[in-house]
């Protein structure tokens, strides 16, 4: 059974390369190729500007740390700041 489906697997990539090598032949078969190729250019473009994806996502994960640091320490400074004055003690009455 390995053996029929490693020759049936060859076999089908013999076909595949007879094909491509025809396909130029085949009327419209250029503007293929040519689509195929730009294709492969594009997904390489494509695949370097997802590799920078990478390095943005950390820097904005490292802002986005700092900026947490500096809410909390603004907000406990705020804190501090409106702790309440002290209060006069009231004045005893007079009695009547």
């Amino acid at each position: 059974m390995a053996k029929s489906t490693q020759d049936l697997l060859s076999r089908m990539a013999d076909l595949g390369e007879e094909a491509l090598n025809k396909l130029p032949n085949v009327p419209g078969g250029n503007r293929v190729m040519d689509m195929v190729n730009q294709s492969r250019t594009r997904l390489d473009e494509m695949q370097k500007k997802l590799r920078g994806l990478d390095e943005l996502e950390q820097r904005v994960d490292k802002l986005e740390r700092r900026l947490a640091k500096l809410e909390t320490a603004a907000t406990t400074k705020k804190a501090a700041a409106k702790k309440p004055a002290a209060q006069k003690p009231a004045a005893a009455k007079k009695p009547a």
